[in-house]
């Protein structure tokens, strides 16, 4: 690909540049005419079609139709995107609408990831995707309680990677505070830097020896917390604004539209890529780039969510390879800081602890 790059003369990167822009806008293919009326361009409409016909056989361009005009292929996609897009300014009603999402003043991690894909897919008009990836063989780092009743309390868990989980155990035989206090205390002492496979049968006899008269507490919280531990490894993924693919042709064949709504809703397979992701930037992902065959005429672009170093979620819209990049990345940019923001003044009201969901 570089030695293409270097083959491309300004005016072939001006004229692809205007078609990728003009097809993102109509969805058809684009003429040498179209080109000549709306760019600025000091040559004939027959220099236009030449260079369109060397940008198709270096592979920038395809031509749908022997008589129609050119649309762009993968690779000029991904030559629009590297190299020739232009910065999005937002309007004002746009960075208002993103700033309202601050003000929202949401706790938890999942609410807010939620909330950011759900104004992404309404900005954009494409797909919205959040996402909490993988977490790669979870730890705990701290465990806390809360006692509400005598047959119910909340488990809390902090992860190594500085998320937060909570569930409610309901137990059978009634507790008493004090013991609620000290298995949180029992389990800090013996569980923390573990994954779930770790946690086996001696360290839970130590556990309830650690217990003594309680003891017939801890086996339903090693329950919850090898549940707490799975689902964490698991991921997870929300969608938003699948009804917004239904506006483009790309979309109108009913048995790839299907394929794709499966892939949405098994999640699987996109999760698996993002979580894969090391950058920290905001990540492209066109057509066959991905390794989800049925995004072949799709694109997904995500931006992970950063926190003291590691990945705590992702979000990201989905729509077609013609999508408006340069809205989409100023987009996510803005979402993305507002969400840092927001993780951050909730870990100084929380005193310093991270911030996760449920």
């Amino acid at each position: 690909m570089a030695s293409e790059k270097r083959g491309l003369s300004e005016r072939k990167k001006q004229i692809l540049k205007a078609i990728v822009d003009a097809h993102i806008e109509g969805g058809g293919p684009i003429g040498s005419k179209s080109i000549l009326q709306n760019q600025q361009l000091a040559c004939s409409s027959a220099t236009i079609r030449n260079e369109m016909a060397e940008l198709e056989e270096m592979g920038y361009l395809e031509q749908p139709h022997a008589s129609a005009g050119r649309v762009p292929s993968e690779l000029g996609y991904r030559f629009y995107v590297d190299s020739l897009i232009e910065h999005y300014a937002m309007t004002t009603a746009e960075i208002a609408q993103i700033n309202n999402l601050l003000r929202a003043k949401m706790g938890e991690l999942d609410q807010i990831l939620v909330a950011a894909s759900r104004l992404a897919s309404s900005m954009t008009n494409y797909t919205g995707i959040a996402i909490k990836p993988r977490a790669r063989m979870v730890s705990i780092s701290k465990f806390e309680t809360i006692y509400l009743e005598p047959d119910h309390y909340i488990l809390i868990a902090i992860t190594s990677a500085g998320a937060v989980k909570s569930k409610h155990v309901h137990v059978e035989k009634p507790l008493e505070h004090q013991t609620v206090s000290r298995l949180a205390v029992a389990l800090n002492e013996n569980l923390i830097g573990l994954s779930a496979d770790q946690i086996t049968l001696p360290i839970i006899m130590k556990i309830e020896d650690r217990m003594g008269v309680d003891a017939h507490a801890v086996s339903r919280a090693i329950k919850v917390i090898y549940e707490l531990l799975s689902e964490l490894d698991e991921g997870e993924m929300r969608v938003s604004g699948i009804d917004h693919l239904l506006q483009y042709p790309e979309y109108s064949d009913v048995g790839q539209l299907q394929e794709l709504l499966g892939t949405l809703e098994k999640k699987e397979d996109i999760l698996n890529l993002v979580s894969r992701t090391d950058s920290d930037g905001i990540n492209v992902v066109i057509g066959s780039e991905s390794e989800v065959k049925v995004m072949n005429n799709s694109a997904l672009v995500f931006k992970p969510i950063v926190q003291n170093g590691r990945t705590v979620g992702a979000i990201g819209v989905l729509g077609p390879r013609r999508m408006d990049y340069a809205k989409v990345l100023a987009t996510l940019e803005g979402l993305s800081g507002n969400i840092t923001d927001m993780i951050q003044a909730n870990n100084q009201l929380n005193g310093g602890k991270p911030n996760g969901g449920n």
